[in-house]
């Protein structure tokens, strides 16, 4: 007598050869168990070295935005020579980062709540970062004091938008005790991006001095600069994904 044959075609004791015996499952079961455990630590939102790799991609979002804000002011003396500045215009280039966001800020916070989200609104404001300090650049090419304060007004809108977004995501990934810490090591690299700046930028203008003149090792001195909000957008890019 032939055996039952199911939908398959195959007969009821064909398929139960091909099932794992339960020796054979209880061999598999620890393998299964380590991939589990292997993919929860590097894979899962909760595991540390995935918290500590978001933290080190938001730290890195402060740097690239302090190490560019304080790009003025460690070329101070090199851009009132080269570019006929005044201390009142020089000091302007401040000015007109800081008068935006006497406002502005709220409707960042309006624009993350509302309508974008953290992780887009966070990409929008390392974008106008990197916009800003490139037209900053710019401004420097062409001696252009207007299209400096342009920049540095993009800069701003972009700039302090940022450190809310920053807050957001921190609060997100982080809890409890473990949340001031992780607050002050930000706001530490970011500053570290502020400190790196002024030692950095007179050494890069005086080796671009030796290939041209002063008006332009100003201009490429901050676009070198914008490779740091580069590595901000970057950082922003794949915080999101």
């Amino acid at each position: 007598m032939r055996g039952r044959r199911t939908t398959s075609g195959r007969t009821l004791s064909e398929r139960s050869a091909l099932l794992p015996t339960v020796h054979e499952c209880d061999e598999a079961r620890p393998a299964l168990r380590c991939s589990l455990q292997h993919q929860d630590v590097f894979c899962h939102p909760k595991a540390a070295p995935t918290r500590a790799f978001a933290l080190s991609l938001m730290s890195l979002l402060g740097f690239g935005s302090f190490f560019c804000f304080d790009n003025p002011g460690a070329l101070q003396l090199q851009m009132e020579k080269s570019l006929n500045l005044t201390a009142t215009e020089f000091s302007g280039l401040y000015s007109w980062y800081s008068w935006p966001n006497v406002v502005l800020p709220v409707l960042g916070g309006q624009l993350i709540d509302r309508l974008l989200g953290v992780r887009m609104g966070t990409i929008l404001f390392t974008s106008l970062l990197l916009a800003g300090q490139l037209i900053l650049s710019c401004g420097a090419f062409v001696n252009s004091l207007l299209l400096m304060k342009i920049g540095r007004m993009i800069f701003g809108v972009g700039g302090e938008s940022l450190n809310m977004a920053l807050n957001t995501y921190t609060v997100a990934w982080f809890k409890g005790k473990e949340l001031n810490m992780v607050f002050g090591l930000q706001l530490s690299i970011a500053r570290l991006g502020s400190t790196v700046n002024f030692l950095l930028m007179e050494p890069v203008y005086r080796s671009l001095m030796d290939h041209m003149n002063p008006q332009k090792a100003v201009g490429f001195s901050l676009l070198i600069s914008s490779t740091f909000t580069f590595l901000s957008f970057i950082c922003s890019m794949v915080l999101c994904w």
